[in-house]
């Protein structure tokens, strides 16, 4: 559950964003959509991998759990990730699911493994809303400044494992020992932006146990376009 933050938490740190009216840089957002059940996956998250260790990027793996019936159940697949990929399905306006998928800022799709043409697409420069995430006493804390003009939008945070090894048993990839990068555990939705100054808190113990990182989305409504977004380690 999210809270307003109360004003003996607004740090010098957070009080410097106050006078940025203009949009600032920010990562493109990498949303893959994966299964420890498909054999066309293993490609797409070592990519992830890599895009991982950049600062311009925010990289997430979002693991479904619709291939598990195939032989293997992916122990990260969450109904939130599937949910979140038909959201995307709808709003894209395309014909269905498929793995491996990646979404960038909620605006396109394109081939998880298709290198090509994702270099591509992270090669644009982006601007953003100025958002703050940090992390302490417990407490993952979002800070939004204000914005002169726009819709509201929705504000997620998402925890995620920084890296998992898993042997493959069964399936596709039976036999394989597949690394696995960024690997989103949940996603909880702190409230909605007004484009006026605003604070969100969440405890730390509200979220998965082998949470390592914390990221903040802020999204159009119906899962448009991300317009800020943010980064934090846990541990």
């Amino acid at each position: 559950m999210a809270f307003p933050l109360r004003p003996r938490w607004v740090t010098a740190a957070f009080l410097g964003f106050a006078s940025l009216a203009s949009a600032t840089p920010r990562p493109a957002v990498i949303e893959l959509f994966t299964s420890e059940g498909c054999n066309s996956c293993p490609p797409a998250e070592a990519y992830v991998g890599e895009l991982a260790g950049r600062s311009d990027v925010l990289a997430l793996s979002f693991h479904v759990d619709y291939w598990d019936d195939l032989g293997w159940r992916d122990r990260f697949g969450l109904s939130q990730s599937v949910d979140r990929q038909r959201t995307y399905a709808r709003s894209l306006r395309l014909s269905g699911v498929y793995t491996p998928q990646v979404v960038i800022d909620g605006r396109a799709d394109y081939v998880g493994s298709n290198r090509g043409a994702i270099d591509r697409a992270l090669k644009t420069t982006r601007d953003g809303v100025p958002v703050t995430l940090s992390v302490s006493d417990g407490e993952a804390r979002v800070r939004l400044e204000p914005r002169e003009k726009g819709p509201p939008a929705d504000v997620l945070l998402v925890a995620y494992l920084r890296k998992a090894v898993s042997p493959i048993g069964r399936g596709e990839n039976a036999g394989r020992t597949l690394e696995e990068y960024n690997i989103v555990r949940a996603v909880q939705s702190l409230g909605h932006w007004d484009g006026a100054t605003q604070e969100f808190h969440t405890k730390l113990t509200s979220l998965p146990q082998d949470t390592t990182d914390v990221a903040v989305l802020v999204q159009s409504p119906g899962q448009g376009a991300i317009v800020a977004a943010a980064t934090q380690r846990v541990r």
